[in-house]
């Protein structure tokens, strides 16, 4: 899938209130890079959407379709006040199950802030 069918695909298919202005910057065989930007009048990540950016990033590399059957995520640092770039990828698939795991960082790719691994059915 190229970076254009999925932010089509995100677009179509994400409800608003997790959309984030997501924009699709990389999709490569399992890897995917999305950024995400506060809502106008927003002034900071909550925890509810930061796991909302887990959410689509994993499914993003995992595939839309999918859920989540498991989740784990450790918070190293609170977010800034900035864009969240979000890292994903799939680790294993093993039938109808993928396991996941995603990256989020504040602003640029250099000092992570929250990490998650999952297992989604889809």
């Amino acid at each position: 899938m190229t970076e254009e069918e999925l932010q089509a695909l995100l677009d179509r298919t994400l409800p608003e209130a997790d959309r984030h202005d997501v924009f699709v910057e990389e999709c490569q065989d399992q890897d995917i890079r999305l950024r995400f930007s506060l809502v106008s009048g927003e002034k900071s990540w909550s925890s509810a959407a930061l796991l909302s950016l887990v959410d689509t990033s994993l499914r993003a590399a995992a595939g839309l379709q999918a859920t989540l059957t498991h989740l784990s995520v450790t918070v190293l640092k609170a977010p800034h006040e900035a864009d969240v770039l979000a890292l994903s990828r799939v680790i294993r698939r093993d039938g109808s199950l993928a396991h996941a795991e995603a990256w989020l960082f504040s602003h640029a790719v250099v000092d992570p802030m929250l990490h998650a691994t999952a297992t989604l059915k889809g």
